[in-house]
């Protein structure tokens, strides 16, 4: 029986999901034993010419994670794209634009200045900035990739065919998501390879919480000393469950941290409207003032509320400057 071909490829992200796989344990070597690895940039020294002389459609699965934020990122993931009968965003950076996205919020020439020019630790009375073109002294011509003004999510540039969120997800969510395409049990096209249902439902703190929940104010954890038998949202602290996608098992709240929503919306596209629809449903405040007094513990509301999904969110979709609109798959 002929192997089915695998292709890995990382984009914007931290390699926090390459690492996941591997974490899958003697679980991988099972998925060994099925697939043949085409294409894995870190764990193999492959050339993009390799992929590009590939049979389109030559390659059986693809792995991407990662957002899009180059020009040579988007040029990878529309090739693989075409190289690939099925193709999965692995990671909150590839379906939903995961914690790079947070840039949207910031344009791209204030994001240069802060890294290249006003900031501390960097020494450079030049001013000098990254060009997307340059040469070297003898006359050598360079070009680094364009970098996006919008961080991107990946079906903003492709198809994707499938999708398994997490920052990262765990080793065992892709060995059973891997397997259960691998043996063509995979919903239909399209699908996040997870329940459509609340981490709520399965979080053992829900028992605690009350059917008709209040909080006048929220709590930073570095603040109160969380119970960790209580739910948080009791305790008020702000806790993502009820915006965020059960699948995960929960290793945030059994560590007696507040889920931070990693696994993406449940129920709806915008996470961020989600859990602020339900903020306001439990907030105990009547006045203007009452109000901005419960909230001074949210901190940074748009990093919470939109920490992983910004890409998908209404507050930093796309804007103008970036690529055109996805091509489906051939």
């Amino acid at each position: 029986m002929a192997k089915v071909k695998v292709a890995i490829y990382w984009c914007s992200s931290c390699g926090g999901c390459d690492e996941a796989i591997v974490d899958m344990g003697e679980r991988l070597l099972v998925v060994r034993e099925l697939v043949d690895f085409v294409f894995w940039p870190c764990a193999m020294d492959p050339k993009y010419s390799d992929v590009e002389a590939m049979e389109d459609g030559g390659i059986d699965l693809c792995l991407i994670n990662g957002a899009v934020r180059t020009s040579e990122q988007e040029a990878m993931a529309r090739l693989l794209r075409r190289k690939s009968r099925l193709l999965v965003a692995l990671g909150s950076c590839a379906c939903s634009g995961g914690i790079p996205a947070l840039a949207n919020l910031k344009s791209l020439p204030g994001i240069l200045e802060r890294c290249y020019i006003d900031n501390p630790t960097v020494v450079n009375p030049e001013g000098t900035l990254p060009q997307q073109e340059s040469h070297t002294p003898d006359g050598y011509p360079m070009e680094l990739p364009a970098l996006y003004e919008t961080v991107l999510q990946l079906d903003d540039v492709i198809e994707v065919d499938y999708y398994l969120p997490g920052c990262s997800p765990s080793g065992d969510m892709i060995a059973t998501a891997l397997m259960t395409i691998l043996e063509g049990k995979a919903p239909p096209k399209g699908s996040v390879l997870l329940p459509d249902i609340a981490l709520c439902s399965s979080c053992k703190r829900n028992a605690t919480k009350p059917v008709q929940l209040t909080i006048k104010e929220f709590k930073r954890l570095i603040h109160v000393q969380a119970d960790p038998d209580q739910c948080f949202l009791n305790q008020g602290i702000l806790c993502m469950g009820p915006a965020t996608r059960d699948g995960c098992g929960a290793p945030c709240i059994q560590g007696n941290m507040p889920c931070t929503g990693c696994m993406g919306p449940v129920g709806g596209k915008d996470q961020g409207v989600r859990m602020l629809s339900a903020v306001g449903g439990i907030l105990e405040a009547v006045s203007e003032e009452e109000v901005s007094t419960a909230l001074d513990g949210i901190a940074d509301p748009a990093g919470t509320f939109y920490r992983y999904s910004m890409s998908s969110s209404l507050l930093g979709s796309r804007r103008e400057g970036n690529p055109a609109p996805k091509e489906g798959a051939p």
